[in-house]
């Protein structure tokens, strides 16, 4: 919850930075947000924070996408990640969009590596900024630039009554045996349309609502290994690959919720 009272926080304190700069040079203050909305973001959401730019953050997207609502997207740090030298929170922004905060993932030492592969939606070509903060408090950031349009809008169609109804379903996987005592990577797909709110009924030609995952908790044996804060930038039905160490046979849990406040679980024996 602190971390969505946050996130709220930091969209009021964008729209009121960008508002203080228009009040002082409109023009000028205009057209330098269309030209690279970053430094704004970056004021708003890391103020007063040097983030050095690292070259041990690998982002993977591709450079044009045929659609902006279902775009491939990975990152992954070679950092360490010990009980006191590790990645513990990465901010993905998609800096032209609505809501420009897509995902803000949050990592323990036994994650085994701080990197999540997803899809992500696009309202028009932007840069993505992949921020990675360290356990000693250090920003450092990553970025690459993507070309597509149309994710976040446009229009939804279809039986939403079934929609609804199949909405926080799940299957989970691991992409191979268990390695017990190793990094395992394991699939997670979640159906959920994910309405952004900014997207038209074809019956009603009215906006639907927003409707998506805001918290995806994951833990192994009781001990969290992955919190995903995420966004209405997460595309529909969303997948999550992400990494964990498995230090014995047991479980590997995940509990989902939307913005209504519904909860979904799903579990995973690994190495029984």
């Amino acid at each position: 919850m602190q971390n969505r009272l946050s996130g709220a926080r930091c969209r009021y304190c964008l729209v009121a930075v960008a508002a203080l700069a228009l009040l002082a040079c409109p023009i000028a203050a205009t057209a330098q947000a269309a030209a690279d909305p970053w430094p704004a973001l970056q004021q708003a959401y890391f103020p007063g924070k040097t983030l050095v730019p690292a070259s041990f953050i690998h982002v993977t997207a591709p450079t044009r996408a045929a659609s902006g609502d279902q775009v491939p997207f990975a990152f992954s740090i070679d950092h360490p990640m010990t009980a006191t030298n590790y990645i513990k929170k990465v901010t993905v922004l998609v800096d032209a969009n609505p809501v420009p905060v897509t995902g803000v993932f949050h990592f323990k030492p036994e994650s085994g590596k701080a990197e999540l592969a997803t899809r992500i939606r696009f309202d028009t070509d932007s840069p993505v900024h992949v921020v990675a903060e360290a356990s000693d408090g250090k920003l450092y950031v990553g970025t690459v630039t993507v070309k597509a349009s149309g994710g976040c809008g446009g229009s939804v169609a279809g039986d939403d009554p079934a929609v609804m109804a199949a909405a926080g379903k799940m299957k989970m996987a691991l992409a191979g045996p268990p390695n017990v005592g190793g990094i395992n990577k394991a699939r997670l797909l979640i159906r959920h349309p994910m309405y952004t709110g900014l997207q038209r009924d074809l019956t009603t030609n009215g906006f639907r609502p927003a409707y998506f995952i805001e918290q995806v908790s994951v833990s192994y044996n009781g001990k969290p290994v992955l919190v995903a804060d995420t966004s209405i930038g997460i595309s529909e039905n969303p997948t999550l690959e992400f990494g964990f160490v498995a230090d014995r046979p047991g479980a590997l849990a995940v509990v989902l919720q939307d913005n209504t406040g519904a909860t979904f679980r799903q579990a995973l024996d690994v190495g029984g």
